[in-house]
């Protein structure tokens, strides 16, 4: 029993830490380096977008500057970026002030 009452205690902390850590936003820059094609492949392979979702995220950095293409936990988001800035794409892991 008092194993049990461990492990749930672990459980639980565990839990409310995942739900008190901070959103973040994974943002794209615009440049005028990199091809609208390149931007929509490396959004589609590094983030999992569709090629529908990645070609309107590319016409909203285009415009804007920037885009929050996807939101989640630094964890998540900080391999992507990385994959990102490694094809020469500007982006940023941000705070979404959520």
């Amino acid at each position: 029993m008092l194993v049990e009452n461990v492990m749930t205690k672990e459980l639980e902390e565990v839990l409310e830490h995942v739900d008190t850590e901070d959103p973040v936003a994974l943002v794209v820059w615009n440049d005028e380096v990199n091809t609208f094609d390149w931007v929509i492949k490396s959004l589609v392979e590094i983030c999992g977008h569709t090629s529908e979702q990645a070609e309107q995220s590319a016409w909203i950095i285009h415009y804007k500057g920037k885009y929050a293409v996807k939101k989640g936990t630094r964890k998540k988001l900080n391999p992507m970026r990385e994959g990102l800035v490694d094809r020469g794409i500007g982006a940023t892991v941000e705070s979404t002030g959520d």
